[in-house]
């Protein structure tokens, strides 16, 4: 997208523009399957319909973030499982069990190694 260039070039460092990306994305995301699992259980089409638009908003924002797919991906998901887990707890009032929150840990850890692993000595 030639639109996106001018936020986020490919190979850059994680600035904070990165993270505001990444974390409306998720949220749009997170929105998103709330719509598509309330229609399927509750108020049907629209809800369902509403839910795709917002996930196809999500693909868009979300790759306004220039770089290798999969970095990019890799470092998404760390930033939607943190968005996630926050929404079951306080939009949805969730008990979130501590093994839950260990996972997530270890997810944001990956996303980390993913966005600077290139900077390690190994």
């Amino acid at each position: 997208m030639k639109y996106g260039r001018w936020i986020m070039k490919r190979g850059a460092r994680m600035p904070i523009v990165a993270w505001l990306i990444f974390i409306a994305a998720a949220i749009l995301e997170v929105l998103g399957n709330v719509m598509i699992r309330k229609g399927s259980y509750e108020s049907g089409l629209v809800s369902i319909i509403t839910g795709f638009l917002l996930l196809g908003c999500y693909g868009l924002v979300v790759n306004l973030v220039q770089w290798d797919f999969s970095r990019l991906l890799g470092v998404y998901v760390a930033a939607f499982a943190v968005v996630s887990v926050l929404c079951g707890r306080f939009a949805f009032g969730e008990r979130v069990p501590v093994s839950t929150w260990i996972g997530l840990l270890i997810i944001v850890a990956g996303g980390l190694v993913i966005q600077f692993g290139k900077e390690f000595k190994w």
